[in-house]
C-alpha cells in the first residue's frame, strides 16, 4: 500500500521546476532560498552533485552592503549584484534559474533582475 505523503503548493512547485532544470560545470543551477530574515542562493553542478559556490545576506562579504536589509527586497537585490561580481570572478556568464518553488514576484524577482544587470544570463 502507498503511503501518502500531503505536500504544500511550494513543494509541489519545487518538484515539477526540479524536473525540467538541471545544471552542469558550465551552466550551474543557481538554486535560491529565502527565509523571514536572510536569502541564500547557491550555484550548483548537478552533474557531480556538488555546491561550486554559495552566497548568503549573512555571509560577511554581503552582510557589510545589506545591513539589516537582508530579508527585503532591497537586500535581495543586493545579493544578486554580488552573485554576478561572484560569477564574473570566476568565468561564468549563464546560469539556469531554480526558484525552488517560490513564486517569481517580489524577492525572488528583485534577485534575478540584479543578476541580470550584472551580467548573468538565465
Amino acid at each position: 500500500m502507498k503511503q501518502w505523503i500531503r505536500l504544500t503548493s511550494a513543494q509541489r512547485r519545487q518538484k515539477r521546476i526540479r524536473k525540467k532544470v538541471f545544471g552542469t560545470k558550465e551552466r550551474p543551477r543557481l538554486s535560491v532560498f529565502r527565509s523571514i530574515n536572510h536569502m541564500s542562493v547557491q550555484l550548483i553542478d548537478d552533474a557531480e552533485g556538488k555546491t561550486l559556490y554559495a552566497l548568503s545576506t549573512a555571509s560577511p562579504a554581503v552582510k557589510e552592503k545589506v545591513g539589516k536589509n537582508g530579508g527585503n527586497v532591497k537586500g535581495a537585490s543586493l545579493l544578486g549584484e554580488a552573485l554576478a561580481v561572484l560569477c564574473k570572478e570566476h568565468a561564468l556568464s549563464k546560469v539556469v534559474f531554480d526558484r525552488a518553488g517560490c513564486l517569481y514576484h517580489g524577492r525572488v524577482k528583485a534577485l534575478a533582475e540584479a543578476a541580470r544587470k550584472g551580467g548573468l544570463s538565465f
